[in-house]
């Protein structure tokens, strides 16, 4: 067999064939370092998706060190936490700046949250050592007096790890209610996999990444190797080429079309600071600050921040409402408006509150209502045996209602309008379930965000090129109202077209036109990058190398 570029650097063997040494501390802490590299790949790095390909393929490359799936398993689960520790430690400003919890705690929470995060590329990480015959081999070279051989990377390995890399990313999108920030396929919106998006979402092109950056590995491996084999450096390289060329090619594939006129939409941003956004004198200054936007002149639709006015639409004073209705009759607007909801029973009380978006469409007196249905955990609602940690914070609310998982549109002159609220628009699967099953699917997307809780921090653009993945997948526009940014209106191709500076008020004042059709990922969700992964990791176990009998040297 081949020596390996990678084997040749391990050293893990003895010349005689004894047993391999355990990988050194320093492995796990460059593990560790690439995975906080790996967050420069994301917003608001420019065209970071090019940085990334350059990372996994490292990664990858790191991995064929190991001895087996233990030592995988470790790897891609040092490289996870340095990733999400690192960029998600925004976590900490919400939890101790505006939650109130003590700073260590708060400290202790994100990297308790962060090991628990990583275990997911750890999972990732082992279970491509058995599917790759990795496992197999080290446990081969563990035995004393057994040549050694030492892995090189294959198809076979390339495809395991693709495989593996997407299941281990879907879990963690999923599992206990899911938190699927910084997938690796959202630092592609602007790189050159992005195409992918339309086909198989964000789970699907970190899938197409990981295979990349493995046939990259394999190509250098072969290359370095003795004797070298032209046909094994080529074949890889050639793959991994026309792989990124064919995510660019699809990028111009039209999906969707035009439907309906074009809406004039407007955006506010009203800038009220989280620390008194629940005060009563805050609750007044909203109230005063949004009757001015909403009203200052017309538009097809409006829209405001989530939980604009911190009330419920009982709550409102009179003086309030009938400015609004008189608006929107007089100017023939539509309005959503972030508030609570709640369930009136018959005795007058309110129960099960919803953070909610209600519509005033001009010339009706019915009020539409979408209540959030993805909830934020210890935001929005306590996990079970969690409530002694939430009363550590002084976030109001902490507990709510959900929503239904597929809601109604709201109509704006002919156009259904999907609404979705801050935390919701990073569940791709929902947001495609929601257009798979309406009666009438939409042809815009509207989110509306309060991201104050995160202060200045690259959550903003985080969150903003995660929405950008939305339109990606649907091929529909999205456009953005939040409290303190990033408030803006990306078009069905992933751009921003227009875009509010954070921390400032203001309002964004656009043409959006809505689209029509389906996009593939739109029809299938999540099912398909599921259903190649899962066969081809049940492929592995069952033929993979280390399965088929013992090879000659």
């Amino acid at each position: 067999m081949a020596e390996s570029i990678t084997s040749r650097l391990r050293g893990n063997t003895t010349a005689s064939g004894t047993a391999a040494s355990p990988l050194s501390r320093w492995h796990y802490l460059v593990a560790l370092a690439l995975g906080a590299l790996n967050t420069l790949s994301f917003a608001p790095t420019p065209h970071g998706g090019w940085l990334e390909i350059a990372i996994f393929a490292v990664l990858y490359a790191w991995l064929t060190r190991t001895t087996g799936w233990k030592s995988a398993a470790l790897t891609g689960g040092a490289f996870g936490f340095g990733n999400l520790v690192t960029g998600v430690w925004w976590l900490y400003v919400s939890m101790h700046h505006y939650g109130g919890m003590p700073a260590p705690l708060a400290g202790a929470a994100l990297v308790l949250f962060s090991l628990y995060l990583a275990l997911y590329p750890a999972i990732s990480a082992g279970l491509w050592s058995f599917c790759a015959g990795h496992a197999a081999n080290g446990a081969r070279n563990a035995r004393p007096l057994r040549a050694s051989r030492p892995f090189a990377p294959t198809w076979h390995g390339a495809f395991a790890f693709a495989s593996a890399w997407a299941i281990g990313e879907w879990l963690r999108g999923t599992v206990f209610t899911g938190f699927p920030w910084l997938a690796s396929g959202y630092a592609q919106v602007d790189g050159p996999l992005s195409g992918f998006a339309a086909i198989a979402g964000v789970y699907g092109v970190g899938w197409v990444l990981a295979l990349t950056a493995a046939l990259i590995v394999q190509s250098a491996s072969a290359w370095f190797a003795r004797p070298r084999r032209h046909a094994a450096v080529l074949l890889p390289a050639m793959a991994a080429i026309a792989v990124m060329g064919a995510g660019t090619a699809l990028k111009r594939v039209a999906w969707t079309l035009p439907g309906n006129a074009p809406l004039t939409v407007r955006l506010l941003q009203g800038n009220v600071k989280q620390e008194m956004k629940f005060d009563e004198a805050g609750v007044l200054a909203a109230l005063d600050l949004y009757e001015r936007m909403i009203t200052a002149h017309a538009a097809d639709l409006i829209v405001t921040p989530e939980t604009a006015i911190p009330l419920l639409p009982q709550q409102f004073p009179e003086s309030f409402a009938q400015a609004l209705r008189t608006f929107a009759d007089n100017t023939d607007s539509s309005l959503l408006i972030g508030a609570f909801g709640a369930t009136i029973t018959p005795d007058g009380r309110y129960t099960d509150e919803t953070n909610s978006f209600f519509g005033v469409t001009p010339g009706s007196r019915e009020l539409y209502r979408y209540d959030k249905h993805h909830l934020v955990p210890f935001g929005e609602f306590v996990p079970w045996g969690f409530h002694w940690f939430v009363r550590l914070m002084n976030i109001p609310l902490g507990d709510l209602a959900r929503g239904k998982p597929v809601q109604k549109a709201f109509m704006v002159h002919n156009q259904p309008i999907d609404v979705d609220v801050c935390y919701e628009d990073i569940f791709g699967e929902e947001i495609a379930r929601t257009l798979r099953e309406a009666a009438v699917p939409a042809g815009v997307l509207v989110n509306a965000s309060n991201l104050a809780w995160f202060g200045n921090t690259i959550a903003l653009d985080q969150h903003l090129q995660m929405a950008r993945m939305r339109t990606l997948e649907t091929g529909r526009p999205l456009i953005a109202a939040t409290n303190t940014g990033t408030t803006a209106v990306i078009d069905p191709h992933g751009r921003v077209t227009a875009r509010l500076a954070a921390f400032t008020t203001g309002q964004i004042e656009a043409t959006v036109q809505g689209m029509t059709g389906r996009t593939p990922y739109i029809t299938v969700g999540n099912n398909l990058v599921l259903a190649v992964s899962l066969v081809l990791i049940a492929f592995g176990f069952a033929f993979g190398p280390g399965r088929r009998g013992p090879r000659r040297n």
